[in-house]
């Protein structure tokens, strides 16, 4: 396994306890990244850390500093944070069993593959893992990842297990702030069963290989003719808003249009995802 470890620990139900380590599961990285160049010279921009006062600073010798009043600072090293620990800086204790229908999927965050480290912990990792899988039911703990201490939900997935930071309460904006100002509006019953009819057309098992980032390709193209000397101009075609009064012809000129043939499901179900 090439990948380093985002964190090494132990995981523990109860009286039983393996060691066991986290890896992210998902990767955001593009292939088109860009850099800040000044359009007088060409160079690129270079970020130095500045003392206002006595000029540049390494960056390894700097510390955090937290602001208790104006320009007034505690400051913060390495060897302090060491000093903040609980039991979730280097554990994960599994201290309560849900549904997941339980938990909304607004809650659901970052995933991290959960595996158990080579040795004498094996065999509690299965033990824990085949208990999980007979419940049927997530795993809540909390882990100290990044400087924060976050809950984690835990499901398993093929051999080893998929850990989830959950956001916080606080951090979920209420859906009622958003949605109350929607207009209460009857659906024509005619254009909901059309529209019934064109959903049931596009049914298909998820395939997330099918999706391509549109914009990350355009952006190549825009590149390779602003290497050949052209302006890399990328037409779009944006679609017009749809007319009240055109809102039924387009529903049944959907039922003709492209992608009108249902698409045959699979005999093998898509694993699920979750949000985030």
């Amino acid at each position: 396994m090439a990948t380093r470890p985002t964190w090494q620990g132990h995981l523990k139900l109860s009286l039983v306890t393996c060691p066991v380590a986290l890896y992210t599961a998902t990767s955001s990285a593009s292939d088109v990244r860009f850099h800040l160049i000044n359009p007088a010279t060409h160079n690129r921009i270079r970020m130095v850390t500045t003392d206002p006062d006595t000029g540049p600073v390494e960056r390894s010798d700097l510390v955090k500093g937290y602001e208790v009043a104006k320009d007034e600072y505690v400051l913060f090293d390495e060897a302090d944070f060491d000093k903040v620990r609980l039991e979730s800086t280097k554990t994960i204790a599994i201290d309560q069993f849900v549904d997941e229908a339980d938990i909304d999927r607004l809650y659901w965050d970052d995933p991290f593959y959960v595996v158990p480290e080579k040795g004498v912990g094996v065999e509690a990792f299965a033990v824990i893992r085949e208990a999980m899988k007979s419940a049927g039911k997530i795993a809540l703990g909390q882990l100290v990842l990044r400087g924060k201490e976050r809950q984690l939900a835990l499901e398993v997935h093929g051999k080893g297990l998929v850990a989830y930071t959950l956001r916080a309460h606080d951090e979920v904006k209420d859906a009622d702030d958003f949605f109350d100002d929607i207009p209460a509006v009857k659906a024509d019953a005619d254009m909901v069963e059309i529209a019934a009819r064109i959903i049931g057309q596009k049914e298909a098992d998820f395939d997330p290989t099918r999706f391509h980032d549109g914009y990350d390709e355009a952006l190549k193209e825009m590149i390779k003719a602003k290497q050949a000397g052209g302006k890399g101009v990328v037409a779009v075609v944006e679609p017009d808003d749809t007319n009240v009064i055109d809102l039924m012809a387009a529903l049944k000129a959907s039922l003709k249009g492209p992608g009108a043939a249902k698409s045959a499901p699979k005999t093998k179900a898509a694993p699920k995802k979750k949000a985030g």
